[in-house]
């Protein structure tokens, strides 16, 4: 049986993908960073595909305590991870920081296995300022759309480079856009105002939860795609990037300021 965790995964697609995976037998641990809303989605999600082994299990991909307490914990009660889907969709720094490091000493167990990490169309449209990353421990000070685009950019570099440093152990990672839907944003009615009013958003075509999780589900279940590892997919096909998205120098440089920022070097 496999096991997947998928990261943030009490509404939309995240919740549509543990849903399916169960359905499809694999023991799932849903992680979030509410335990009210977690342990709510878990009861859906079991009552919705008829399978009792689904997990909650408490995480919050903003503070590295929280990370660490993940890792131990799920170290404690699971043998394996196959999958780990990273599903996080609002922003935040340490999220795209620690996407890729909370599966890296888990999933070469486990091999062959498959990081699979929601990016979105987004990414073209960001930038990375070192300096200010360095020195705010921010992707920057503008608005909140530059700081989204900025961050899935961040998580196209993550895979980029985490692609080359698991090279012979097995694990595969993919990165990818899922389409436009309700992301759930509504909690917050000024994020979903600002969402809304950006122009590239038109050019996305609208789609369900379900439909959204399919690339996701694509990337964590095809067979054959281990020589695709490292690339970007949409509408469940890979995708070419532009040089800013797979920029070598870029990643490597990311994620070495990641490791010194989040102390894990």
């Amino acid at each position: 049986k496999h096991l997947g965790s998928t990261v943030w995964s009490n509404t939309g697609i995240g919740k549509r993908t543990a849903v399916d995976l169960a359905k499809r037998g694999a023991r799932v641990i849903m992680a979030c960073r509410s335990r009210e809303r977690g342990e709510a989605a878990m009861l859906d999600v079991k009552t919705e595909s008829g399978s009792s082994d689904v997990v909650f299990m408490p995480l919050d991909l903003a503070s590295l305590k929280s990370v660490r307490s993940f890792a131990e914990n799920f170290l404690k009660s699971e043998s394996r991870l196959d999958i780990l889907i990273n599903n996080a969709g609002q922003i935040s720094v340490q999220r795209s920081l620690l996407y890729c490091f909370s599966g890296k000493h888990i999933l070469p167990s486990s091999a062959p296995s498959r990081v699979v990490t929601v990016s979105s169309v987004a990414h073209n449209f960001g930038h990375i300022d070192f300096d200010c990353l360095n020195k705010h421990k921010t992707l920057g000070l503008g608005s909140t759309m530059n700081k989204y685009s900025a961050s899935k950019l961040c998580n196209v570099l993550f895979t980029h480079e985490l692609n080359k440093r698991l090279q012979g152990t097995n694990v595969s990672c993919f990165s990818l856009h899922p389409g436009q839907w309700d992301r759930g944003w509504g909690t917050d009615p000024s994020q979903k105002t600002k969402f809304k009013s950006v122009n590239w958003t038109n050019c996305c075509r609208s789609e369900t939860p379900e439909q959204g999780c399919q690339t996701t589900l694509h990337c964590a279940l095809q067979p054959g795609l281990e020589p695709l590892s490292g690339r970007y997919f949409s509408n469940c096909t890979v995708r070419n990037l532009f040089a800013k998205a797979r920029d070598d120098a870029a990643a490597k440089k990311l994620w070495e300021l990641s490791e010194s920022m989040s102390g894990l070097q």
